[in-house]
């Protein structure tokens, strides 16, 4: 039986790295991306008939941070808040 010299070895060797890397970039593409997490995306009310809206915090659908006006104890949380495309 023929043995396999260094150069072979270290050719061998770098192709199984290669390979290696390969599949653990392959896995991390296809990773499902993040999304908005739908109970973190609340809308805060002035008082609890829920009919003036003072704040909104979380992300919209395009998972752009929305953050404005005051947190209260009156708020309802769910799912993701329009997405508003930017001006032209």
């Amino acid at each position: 039986m023929r043995r396999i010299g260094p150069a072979t070895r270290l050719r061998f060797f770098f192709a199984a790295l290669t390979a290696g890397a390969a599949m653990l970039g392959s896995a991390a593409l296809l990773a499902p991306s993040s999304e908005a997490a739908p109970g973190a995306n609340c809308i805060y009310y002035s008082d609890e008939s829920h009919t003036t809206v003072v704040g909104k915090y979380g992300r919209d659908c395009c998972n752009n941070p929305i953050a404005w006006g005051t947190k209260t104890q009156h708020y309802e949380c769910g799912g993701c808040f329009l997405c508003t495309p930017p001006p032209r």
